[in-house]
């Protein structure tokens, strides 16, 4: 399948159902709003320990999907930008800074497609999390789009699904006890695979319909990436499931890298 094919179905997928996704797995957006407004920082998560300080900085959230980062970030005083290419995820990330009495600029674009004005901002922070990179069949233009949107000296956050879980192990079972894991992939495979879109497990049986073309890379695709683009590499940190340690125990499921302009 041509690279451009598989990106435009995509694209297609991710403007289906997706609002009706989030509403079923977070709840409506008034609702969500004051979860967010009692805690913004817990929202963030260990990408809070990255960020560190946010009040009165420019931040780029590269395929920010429901915006639920994004309204975080924006009510501890961040000047916060999403690019998405999901209608359905522009609509609930808007409604949701709304409820939260924040406001939130949401670019509806390929983040691969931006304007030049866009650019011309030099954001502080660029960061883009969990199950991102696997829709790239190019890093270099997806880590070059974040070079060009920093400003120097500007920080960069990736965090994402490890490739040890996504390329190589499939984890079975839901307790501890009974839980198992088994070396099923290739990991240096560089196929692209067909898979349901990542919200179709929030959705009816019957709506789950859309299909996703993703290239998953190994990590060292992913710290080469960053690098080659000239950003400076500050840290890389593997984490455990850290919802359910016990279940995955001794298994990476995510990393954060962060990398310096």
């Amino acid at each position: 399948m041509h690279k451009q094919q598989g990106h435009n179905i995509n694209e297609e997928a991710w403007n289906k159902e997706s609002y009706n996704a989030w509403v079923t797995r977070f709840g409506e957006p008034s609702v969500v709003a004051e979860k967010i407004k009692n805690n913004p920082s817990k929202l963030l998560s260990v990408l809070g320990e990255e960020f560190i300080e946010v009040n009165g900085k420019k931040i780029m959230n590269l395929m920010g999907s429901c915006g639920n980062k994004a309204v975080a970030l924006a009510l501890m005083g961040a000047d916060v930008s999403i690019v998405d290419f999901s209608y359905g995820n522009k609509l609930y990330a808007l409604e949701l800074a709304k409820e939260a009495g924040v406001s939130i600029n949401y670019i509806l674009s390929d983040v691969l497609n931006l304007s030049q004005e866009v650019f011309d901002v030099g954001y502080d922070i660029v960061f883009a999390e969990m199950g991102i990179l696997h829709y790239f069949s190019d890093l270099h233009l997806f880590f070059n789009t974040v070079y060009k949107l920093l400003d120097k000296g500007g920080l960069f956050i990736l965090r994402d699904f490890h490739p040890v879980s996504t390329k190589l192990i499939t984890s079975r079972g839901t307790t501890a006890k009974i839980r198992k894991h088994k070396v099923s992939g290739d990991y240096f495979s560089s196929d692209l695979v067909m898979q349901e879109v990542s919200y179709s497990k929030h959705l009816k049986e019957e709506d789950k319909k859309e299909k996703v073309m993703l290239r998953k890379w190994t990590l060292g695709e992913i710290i080469s990436g960053v690098a080659k683009e000239g950003l400076r590499i500050m840290s890389l940190k593997e984490r455990p499931n850290l919802s359910c340690a016990n279940y995955d125990k001794g298994i990476p499921k995510t990393f954060t890298v962060t990398a310096v302009k």
